[in-house]
């Protein structure tokens, strides 16, 4: 999920948000699909390139409509771009396996086979996310990376500047369609099935919730946020059964209420005070 919510993330640091991501992941997803149903094709080394650019196509399309919205159009617009293709999987089930989805299968890597839940598909998927926050730390440390950052100030200063705002949501749309891909595509193989759900609006707010937990002003505020709601959702479902979701509900109001740069404020907090101190002094002399 960390690849996903970095592209929620884009979209948070312009001022705008997104609940209707869970269309590319699930591009991502059936692009794995469709692979192993008509080609028998399980290769990462071809599948992950080829759903980045499933992600990356789709975006482009939608984009060109999405680039002239902001705020709750922007974010009600992408929610209804995922539900139509919610119920296109659901319709179409003689292509999409309907509600059964479809089967993923077991992963190959030049040949040798990679289950979802080895150590081998684990490293591979962590190397593709290292690849993914260094690429996007160079795009966010690029023009066109400040520009996007600036949107949630002042779009007019930046159509002053000589930068078009739809030049800037556009490419930062695309980016984010890609990602959503390459996501799926390892989601896909880790839980090994393809359902239409993956296009559903709560994964897509599954999504936004990771952002916002886990803070999204850093890169690395996804990944606390994804191996926070990964913790959060087993252990609360495991001694809370029926009431797991409020218990969610309750951090997300907290985190919300309490610290609005999420896990990533607390780390940077805790941080600070610790080189503020004696001993945290001490140590980094």
């Amino acid at each position: 999920m960390f690849i996903a919510v970095q592209g929620v993330a884009l979209f948070l640091r312009s001022g705008n948000i997104t609940f209707g991501h869970a269309l590319f992941y699930a591009t991502g997803a059936y692009t794995v699909g469709f692979g192993t149903k008509w080609f028998g094709f399980r290769e990462l080394a071809v599948l992950v390139p080829l759903g980045a650019l499933a992600g990356l196509i789709m975006a482009a399309l939608v984009g060109l409509i999405m680039a002239r919205y902001r705020g709750v159009f922007f974010a009600m617009l992408n929610l209804a771009f995922s539900m139509i293709m919610y119920a296109a999987l659901l319709k179409f089930y003689w292509v999409t396996g309907g509600t059964d989805g479809l089967p993923a299968g077991v992963a190959t890597l030049f040949g040798f086979q990679l289950r979802g839940s080895s150590f081998g598909f684990y490293y591979f998927s962590l190397g593709i996310a290292g690849l993914v926050a260094y690429g996007l730390y160079r795009f966010l440390a690029s023009p066109l990376g400040y520009f996007l950052k600036a949107l949630g100030d002042n779009e007019i200063r930046i159509e002053y500047s000589g930068e078009s705002v739809r030049h800037v949501i556009y490419v930062a749309y695309v980016i984010a369609g890609g990602l959503g891909g390459i996501s799926g595509v390892l989601a896909a193989f880790t839980i090994g099935h393809i359902v239409p759900e993956d296009a559903f609006w709560i994964q897509s707010g599954e999504f936004v919730f990771i952002a916002l937990l886990g803070g999204f002003e850093s890169i690395f505020g996804p990944l606390m946020g994804a191996i926070a709601f990964e913790f959060i959702q087993t252990y609360a479902s495991k001694y809370f059964p029926l009431a797991w979701q409020m218990t969610l509900g309750g951090i997300m109001l907290l985190i919300i209420i309490f610290k609005p740069g999420g896990l990533w404020e607390i780390y940077e907090g805790l941080t600070s005070r610790l080189k503020n101190s004696r001993w945290g002094r001490y140590i980094l002399e």
